[in-house]
């Protein structure tokens, strides 16, 4: 019998002479082994939603990243990467997989192993890292023999091919730096990759300099590292190399922009479609400003089609040609609530509605007939769908998850609502299982989208679920348009971003809408209006603290990031950082303005704050919330800090998350339920939370001096 390794040596001929087998790491449970009884419910754990088997991007609030699918030249298949945290590691299983598209079966492993590969944000001009997960996608040859795709081991990505049968999976190339993208030529003989223009060059010459010192200028943002940002730029070096010799030869013209093509993109860009015959399918806004409704048109050379028809502006997220029709997904309703699926023949009668539902459709491509995507709603994880293009009929491929069919969780209610400003707005409120009518409940609002399966909100720091099994209700808020929607003048993000800071107008927006949906949750539920707690990453973060200033109507709060202050601000974000802000209107450090910063310094504010407050934040990050907690600590508020090594703006962490969860759990237990856990491991963490309560800070211990 021939081993799946050597077969896969068969198959690439002399490629497998250039780089050693590669041993598959032992992640057994990447595939579900069974589908999960639901006879007998049980109750959740943190290892359910840490460990849940992931397709495309975690966070089901980003409508604009590219497909984890890609279909075979045949349209029978898929190829994408399933990845799954594992605690016991804790690191991560990763695993290409194909699926047929007849039938209902698990898919075929045909690859398994590799490190988590993070998303690099463009921010300021410069690389930031995120933490959080970036989707792969797969490529096939043309003959669908052979999958080309990226794989990170030992800290670098680099091009690996797999054959599409599982005979076997080796690394192509040896690079220095991150691969980028891979693509195939024409003929499917030689594997095209690139990697970011000069990226080698540029460390090098960072190490260099640091040999007599980094200068201290825009590309240094202290709150990450000393060490000066990575300039960000599109271009890529492009290479090719043969498989049948193994050699590296020159990528030509096309070969470099299909390759560019292949790349994700530093910022989101509106969907378009070409069809066989060359017309094209894509968005126009009737002015500059990135938040005026964008409607579709079609050109076909020198002339062009507009649909004038609602359902052509505005929510759009994909098109595709099927024929002489454009298909149309849109996000649509009440605060973009729903997705609907459209189909419209340019020159005949007004889209026609083939699906309509509140579920969210995620990384949606063709197949023949068939749109495969992800599908998910409040209380499901993804599952892997087709939907007919008919009928709008979808049918379920794979449940990665079907552990949940198992699991008990607290019932899902749809609250609608609009703000001070009359903005729509509308969040999930989660009760407990088993909750009795006339029981009243603690409540904690979760931030700042609660589109698809309910984990942890923005971020993914609160677990909705756990709370609700903990006996706290959740109110998981979606947040309303911009405040500076109002101003069609707005021609540019940067000014969005100035008018919404101006007087805090965003700020007010949303706290407006925060606290609408609490009080639209008290009208409608058991939920106490004295025992209501809020949390909130990134921008979720700083609308906390304004709320903890600005109203009285919370009595726990945690964030996952901190803070805009009058100090830190300018100083720990770098000058590249404070140069932004200081033209949306922001005070330099230089210049006092207690005006300006009354409603949004926690330092400013700290000796009437009084809320508990827990940071639990990444060691890239923290150092912003110096000035805060320094000032809350040193009035003796009820404040604690953790920092997490090796994190970034979202906690990528396996045990990290867990920590995280286990926290924030325990903290609004203790101020919202006057609970704690009886673990022994927690006795000093509950001693310095009732001293917190009882306002009696512990004065240090006396150290002899020698």
């Amino acid at each position: 019998m021939v081993s799946a390794n050597i077969r896969g040596c068969l198959g690439l001929g002399v490629l497998c002479l250039l780089f050693p087998t590669t041993t598959w790491a032992n992640c057994e449970e990447v595939l579900p082994a069974h589908e999960a009884s639901s006879t007998v419910k049980r109750d959740l754990a943190a290892a359910d939603l840490i460990q849940l088997r992931e397709i495309g991007d975690p966070d089901s609030a980003v409508f604009n990243g590219p497909s984890p699918f890609a279909v075979s030249p045949d349209g029978t298949r898929i190829a994408y990467i399933i990845n799954r945290a594992d605690l016991a590691t804790n690191s991560y299983c990763r695993a290409l997989v194909v699926s047929g598209l007849t039938g209902v079966r698990s898919p075929d492993i045909v690859d398994r192993g590799g490190e988590l590969i993070k998303i690099m944000d463009v921010q300021r001009g410069f690389y930031l890292p995120s933490g959080a997960a970036r989707t792969i996608v797969p490529s096939w040859t043309p003959d669908g023999r052979r999958i080309a795709y990226l794989r990170r081991d030992h800290g670098v990505t680099q091009a690996w091919v797999a054959q599409a049968d599982g005979g076997g999976a080796h690394a192509v190339t040896r690079s220095d730096v991150d691969v980028e993208a891979v693509a195939w030529s024409k003929d499917g003989t030689r594997l095209l990759y690139g990697t970011r223009k000069g990226a080698a060059a540029v460390q090098a010459e960072l190490d260099r300099e640091g040999q007599s010192g980094w200068l201290y200028d825009r590309r240094v943002s202290p709150e990450i590292s000393a060490r000066p940002l990575t300039p960000a730029t599109e271009m890529l070096d492009v290479s090719a190399i043969d498989l049948r010799t193994g050699a590296a030869v020159p990528a030509d013209a096309a070969e470099q922009s299909a390759v560019e093509r292949a790349a994700p993109a530093d910022m989101p860009v509106d969907p378009e479609a070409i069809s066989d015959d060359g017309r094209k399918a894509h968005l126009e806004r009737s002015n500059t400003s990135p938040l005026t409704p964008a409607r579709l048109i079609v050109t076909n050379g020198d002339s062009s089609r507009r649909c004038d028809a609602e359902a052509c502006a505005g929510g759009i997220v994909s098109l595709w040609w099927q024929g002489a029709s454009v298909l149309i997904l849109r996000r649509e309703g009440w605060a973009k609530e729903a997705m609907a699926l459209y189909r419209w023949r340019p020159g005949a009668t007004p889209p026609t509605a083939l699906l309509r539902t509140t579920d969210v459709l995620h990384g949606c491509v063709m197949a023949r007939t068939e749109l495969v995507c992800t599908r998910e709603d409040s209380s499901m994880p993804r599952k892997v769908v087709a939907i007919d293009t008919a009928n709008g009929r979808m049918r379920t491929i794979f449940d990665p998850n079907p552990e949940f069919s198992g699991i008990r969780l607290g019932s899902v209610t749809r609250l609608r609502w609009r703000n001070n400003l009359g903005l729509e707005a509308w969040g999930d409120l989660v009760l407990p299982p088993g909750h009795k009518p006339g029981e009243k409940l603690p409540m904690v609002v979760v931030q700042y989208h609660s589109d698809g399966f309910l984990r942890g909100g923005t971020g993914d720091d609160y677990p909705i679920f756990l709370l609700a099994q903990r006996g706290i209700a959740v109110l998981s808020t979606e947040r309303p348009n911009f405040f500076a929607a109002a101003f069609p003048q707005l021609k540019t993000w940067y000014e969005i971003n100035a008018a919404n800071q101006k007087d805090w107008g965003e700020r007010r927006s949303l706290l407006s809408s925060v606290l609408t949906g609490v009080r639209t949750a008290v009208d409608r539920s058991d939920i106490d209006p004295a025992r209501v707690g809020i949390t909130g990453l990134s921008d979720g973060a700083s609308n906390v603290a304004f709320a903890l200033i600005n109203s009285k109507a919370f009595v726990a709060a945690a964030l996952s990031t901190c803070c805009m202050e009058p100090n830190t601000t300018a100083t720990y974000g770098g000058i590249a950082w404070a140069e932004w802000l200081r033209g949306m209107g922001y005070p330099p450090a230089t210049r006092d303005n207690p005006d300006f910063w009354r409603d949004m310094s926690l330092a400013r504010n700290a000796a009437r704050i009084d809320t508990p407050l827990l940071l639990q934040l990444a060691d890239n990050e923290f150092r912003l919330a110096l000035e805060a907690f320094g000032a809350l600590h040193e009035q003796n508020k009820p404040v604690e800090m953790y920092v997490y090594p090796d994190e970034f703006h979202v906690k990528w962490q396996p045990i990290h998350r867990r920590a995280v969860y286990e926290r924030n759990l325990d903290w609004f237990s203790f101020w919202l339920q006057d609970r704690e856990d009886s673990d022994g491991a927690k006795i000093a963490q509950y001693r310095r939370w009732r001293d917190m309560r009882s306002g009696v800070q512990p004065s240090p211990e006396p150290v002899p001096v020698r």
